[in-house]
């Protein structure tokens, strides 16, 4: 008797289900009233909706990066690098989408942003929390971004799990120790709430793998990959200080950030500093 009235609700519960999924439209599926209806402009200025979209659409690429480099996070930890390449990868072409996306802004000329500009209060892209996570999975840690979210509790509470937890290279590390490369061990036990600086275990390990490819296929590989996603972050960085700086100069920033002057300094910080120094001890 159970087991019947068990099996009716799954025919039942099947059936609803299969009604909306003949029912359900393009539309339903990626619930376009929600997504188009979220450009509301504060001014008149015709311009406005570039600015808005061009930042919505980074959002979205910023949180499918997220994904992709947790996912890969998680498949290094579990010794699955095949899997990992396919994510990574992924990241690198959704950054040439964002880097691209700059040339779409900058078609925003300084006269028609400051129509506008006004509008947007304190609203800065330096309060991007899907940006700062992304900083914290490949390893860059700020301690004062946390401060910013203390107010949203859920936000701080997904920035601070990301802070204390191991970023991308740090995974990348523990797998070279595990295929037995004597990586230091105040690298393996390090607080992942800090900043990476670079290490001469590490450098040693990736040397010995960049001259021996054919051993280390899967781990030059891995390396690689690191190096492909920093070399589109930097592009993407160095496009995003160029745009600024051809629409507002070196004018503050709407969040009081230091606009252009900031962003100049970021393009010296590597996330994986082992994998470009040994380019030059090859």
């Amino acid at each position: 008797m159970t087991d019947k009235h068990a099996d009716d609700t799954f025919k039942s519960e099947e059936g609803i289900h299969t009604d909306f999924i003949e029912k359900m439209t393009y539309g339903d599926y990626l619930q376009l009233d929600t997504l188009l209806s979220s450009q509301k402009r504060l001014s008149d200025h015709h311009d406005e909706m570039l600015f808005i979209i061009i930042h919505h659409v980074s959002e979205l690429w910023l949180k499918l990066i997220i994904h992709e480099i947790q996912g890969a996070i998680t498949a290094i930890q579990q010794g699955n690098l095949q899997a990992s390449f396919k994510m990574l990868a992924r990241v690198s072409t959704i950054q040439n989408q964002m880097i691209q996306g700059w040339d779409v802004l900058s078609t925003l000329t300084p006269a028609e942003y400051m129509e506008f500009r006004g509008k947007l209060g304190k609203a800065s892209g330096f309060q991007s929390y899907q940006y700062r996570l992304v900083e914290f999975v490949l390893g860059y840690k700020t301690p004062f971004i946390l401060k910013i979210y203390e107010k949203d509790p859920e936000i701080h509470a997904i920035l601070k799990e990301a802070y204390q937890s191991p970023g991308l290279y740090d995974v990348a590390i523990e797998t070279l120790a595990g295929v037995g490369f004597p990586i230091h061990t105040s690298i393996l036990n390090r607080d992942f709430s800090q900043t990476y600086e670079k290490d001469a275990s590490v450098e040693q390990a990736w040397l010995t793998i960049y001259k021996n490819v054919d051993h280390y296929w899967e781990l030059y590989q891995l390396a690689e990959k690191l190096v492909d996603i920093e070399y589109s972050f930097q592009q993407w960085r160095f496009k995003h200080m160029k745009t600024v700086e051809r629409i507002i100069g070196h004018k503050s920033g709407t969040g009081g950030s230091s606009g252009v002057g900031y962003l100049k300094n970021v393009l010296d910080h590597s996330f994986f500093p082992e994998l470009w120094d040994i380019r030059t001890k090859m």
